[in-house]
């Protein structure tokens, strides 16, 4: 609806020759204003040298020209705003295509045949995810399924590192844990992991090989035996919450195949390698960034933004379309440097879409929990999710806009009442589905004449709602923020739920009255539901 408007609005503008670069059309926060409403006048007055008024008072009388059914009327106010109230049975019009459509409602093919990588979560193995990797592996997942409604076909890869220091420590500490199962006392390596789970693994290896690595440090059982035990409990907790990965990436193939190497030689050809200090610097500075980065450590060990770049130039010898990384804050630095060698390397930036999310608080009795990795006293996801729920994980993680910090309160998440957002959403889906069941005839065979009955303000106000969902996907695939799904399904749920407490829909002494509502309620159930699927969220038909 806002589109054909949109069709109309700029045929006007060209004909009277005014500019069609700034035309922005909303819905007006108050709604006695009309259905959309355009500061156009406004921003434009200085580019065609009158002033708002008139500029408004032009189009207004030029459009009442075209008397097209869409707009029912359209005027304008001080300072120069122009609204439009749309056709009531024309809007009512448009329902049928959402029950048409049914599960595909939202879904478009605008990028069909496109090819796009989605890498997240990428923690090492070394513990169990976190709810920071939470946060990290919902958006991920939840950008996937909007890139798929918009015709993307989509992989979701999982970056890890199962060598390097973090690894070693890892082993170190499980073989710590072993001995003292057999008695010994040893000291815990510096920075050392000391979770539960290092005991476990260390029980495991001791039942499946007895003594046989007793005061041997060095036995890679240790390391290769935490490695394969976490990624099992990884991949046991994404399953949780109805994500699989399609592939798992390993660093170690970089250097294998000597990827490694040939980034190097390829930016030093360009004359973007230099040696300082007995290491190997990336001159960034030569290409815009404000200083040079060490590539290459004086001991010879790669810093991790060599095997970055490497990976991400893998990346483009697949032949991705679009490569959308979700990065902690603390990749905040790093990742610019990683574009700037892509465009180094002739390889388009432009393809990479990175995503910088803040960092989680748990919140308990209005308190935050203090955790640490290391010291073991944090909340695994997986706790997370046995405790309220993978739904409300899913939901909590992406309420919010990845820019800003998350508070996950767990009394919030926890409470079965409208308090808790994700419950307010689902119930508003099951309320749907009982007024159906309710409903003694085929809501199937509903004849679509009666919809001219949803004359009312807050049915049009809904309706217009419901039309705005594909052009919200498709908005959502530009700008790969999942929160703006979760803020149009409270906002419409909050509409259902005042429309039940208003209006009642079924109507004994009118049928038309009451097929009408039901059919707008069907309406509300099918947009609910594909709404919720996007962000991986069930939609219950009971609570």
């Amino acid at each position: 609806m806002k589109a054909d408007f949109l069709d109309i609005f700029n045929s006007v503008l060209s004909k009277l020759k005014f500019p069609l670069e700034k035309v922005i059309v909303q819905v007006p926060k108050n709604l006695e204003h009309g259905d959309f409403t355009t500061n156009y006048p406004m921003i434009n007055a200085k580019d065609i040298g009158k002033n708002p008024m008139e500029i408004a008072e032009i189009i207004v009388n030029e459009i009442n020209k075209i008397n097209n059914p869409l707009i029912e009327k359209i005027d304008f106010i001080s300072p120069g705003f122009i609204n439009i109230k749309v056709n009531k049975v024309l809007l009512s019009n448009k329902l049928p295509n959402i029950i048409k459509s049914d599960f595909n409602y939202g879904m478009n093919k605008n990028n069909n045949g496109q090819k796009a990588l989605v890498e997240f979560v990428s923690a090492n193995p070394t513990g169990p995810l976190t709810v920071g990797h939470g946060r990290n592996a919902i958006i991920g997942d939840c950008v996937s399924r909007i890139l798929e409604w918009n015709g993307f076909t989509v992989e979701r890869e999982y970056y890890f590192n199962n060598a390097g220091r973090q690894m070693r420590i890892l082993g170190e500490s499980v073989y710590v844990r072993y001995m003292e199962l057999l008695g010994a006392k040893l000291i815990m390596p510096e920075d050392g992991y000391e979770g539960e789970y290092i005991k476990r693994i260390a029980k495991h290896i001791l039942n499946e090989h007895g003594e046989k690595y007793k005061n041997n440090n060095n036995a890679p059982v240790f390391k290769e035996t935490a490695e394969s035990l976490i990624f099992e409990d990884i991949k046991n907790t994404t399953n949780k919450i109805d994500l699989k990965f399609d592939s798992f990436f390993n660093e170690n193939k970089l250097y294998e195949n000597k990827e490694i190497d040939k980034v190097v030689t390829d930016l030093d050809s360009k004359g973007l390698v230099y040696k300082k200090d007995g290491a190997v610097w990336f001159k960034a500075t030569s290409i815009g960034r404000e200083a040079d980065k060490v590539l290459i450590k004086s001991t010879g060990e790669p810093t991790y933004r060599l095997p970055d770049i490497a990976y991400h130039r893998d990346k483009y010898q697949r032949k991705y379309d679009l490569m959308v990384d979700v990065f902690g804050a603390d990749h905040m630095d790093a990742y610019p440097d990683v574009l700037a060698a892509m465009d180094a390397l002739d390889l388009d930036s432009n393809k990479v879409k990175v995503l910088i999310y803040q960092f989680v608080t748990i919140l308990k009795n209005g308190e935050p929990v203090k955790m640490s990795t290391r010291k073991a006293n944090f909340i695994s996801l997986e706790e997370l999710i046995d405790e309220v729920g993978a739904d409300v994980t899913r939901f909590f993680f992406i309420m919010r806009s990845i820019n800003s910090h998350l508070n996950f309160d767990l009394d919030i998440a926890k409470d079965q009442s409208d308090i808790n957002p994700v419950f307010y959403i689902q119930y508003a889906h099951a309320r749907c589905c009982s007024i159906i069941r309710r409903f003694t005839d085929d809501v199937e065979s509903i004849d679509v004449n009666v919809l001219e009955f949803l004359t009312n303000e807050l049915e049009s106000q809904i309706i217009r709602k419901l039309i705005e969902f594909p052009e919200l996907v498709i908005k959502c695939a530009k700008t790969l923020e999942p929160q703006n799904i979760s803020n149009y399904l409270s906002e419409l749920s909050s509409m259902l739920h005042s429309y039940y407490a208003k209006v009642k829909v079924i109507d004994l002494e009118s049928k038309s009255t009451t097929d009408s509502r039901v059919y707008l309620i069907n309406s509300i159930r099918i947009v609910l539901r594909n709404g919720l699927s996007i962000l991986g969220i069930s939609s219950p038909e009971k609570m």
